[in-house]
């Protein structure tokens, strides 16, 4: 047997609609040409498929059961359609853009929003990287644009410019053990217990690394999680103190803020060009933008 894409729709709207009237409004057929196409399914199948009232139709259970196979049809009609719609329209540009942990918490996500709504034929591929990574990758041009932190980036040969302060702060319970404290170092942060991220976080990774350095003591994590929202969720919730970058904190009243003394908390984001990367590309310039109001904000 064969059915028509069009007859099975507009049985489906009839009988959602209750009323071939309806159903073929919803078509936009006339009243006559819906009527017969339903007399021609009904002919097809040998069979009353509607039950005709006064006040509407409804399926007997040949139609119920036309219905809910016409529904599955064109559920994947759709999904065959979508699928080879890729290969119909012209391929959309990319841009990678790179960034550390303190970036990818607040900077790159709004970033994104604003660029990605503006931009619907671009697509952004986004990748968490220590700054050394980055400089690498972004060298070698296998990045476009990347938010390095200036205390590792040094002189690395691109194109940078600065972006904003991405200085280190401890972070409390709001009413707890910060409570009248401005300035710690992190020999006392680290006497009491702390929340962190996971090892594999580059700004996790920055932090030790920045501790053994300066002959830091060791702490004790309660627990290490994948973000910073779940770290500045637990530390609310009193669950320890934590080391979070400063952006990640503003206006935040569920957190005591106090300042790190230790000189290696302070450091600020730089925004580098790939050396392959054409600051002459409308797609670049604008992604670019997006990232300087969402640091400026």
């Amino acid at each position: 047997m064969h059915y028509d894409l069009v007859d099975l729709r507009l049985f489906l709207d009839i009988v959602t609609e209750g009323s071939i009237t309806a159903g073929a409004r919803r078509m936009h057929l006339s009243l006559p040409s819906a009527s017969a196409r339903v007399r021609a399914l009904e002919n097809q199948a040998g069979l009353p498929l509607l039950i005709r009232g006064r006040r509407g139709v409804r399926p007997t259970p040949a139609g119920a059961t036309l219905a809910r196979h016409a529904r599955e049809v064109l559920r994947q009609t759709a999904r065959l359609d979508s699928a080879l719609a890729g290969y119909t329209h012209s391929p959309v540009a990319s841009l990678t853009l790179l960034g550390g942990g303190g970036a990818m918490h607040r900077i790159i996500p709004q970033a994104l929003i604003s660029f990605l709504r503006a931009e619907p034929g671009i697509d952004v591929v986004v990748a968490e990287r220590r700054t050394p990574r980055m400089v690498r990758m972004l060298t070698d041009g296998e990045a476009d644009l990347g938010v390095l932190i200036d205390n590792e980036a040094g002189d690395c040969g691109l194109e940078v410019e600065p972006l904003c302060d991405g200085s280190l702060v401890v972070i409390g319970q709001a009413g707890g053990i910060l409570t009248g404290r401005t300035t710690l170092t992190y020999r006392e942060v680290a006497e009491h217990p702390l929340v962190g991220l996971d090892t594999g976080s580059s700004l996790q990774q920055w932090i030790e690394q920045n501790i053994g350095t300066h002959g830091g003591p060791h702490s004790r994590y309660r627990t290490r999680v994948a973000n910073l929202t779940t770290v500045i969720t637990l530390v609310a919730a009193g669950v320890g103190l934590a080391i979070v970058p400063r952006n990640a904190v503003i206006a935040d009243e569920s957190v005591a803020v106090c300042e790190l003394s230790d000189p290696w908390s302070r450091r600020h984001h730089l925004l580098a060009w790939g050396a392959e990367a054409k600051a002459s590309s409308p797609a670049l310039t604008a992604l670019a933008h997006h990232i300087r109001q969402a640091a400026a904000d």
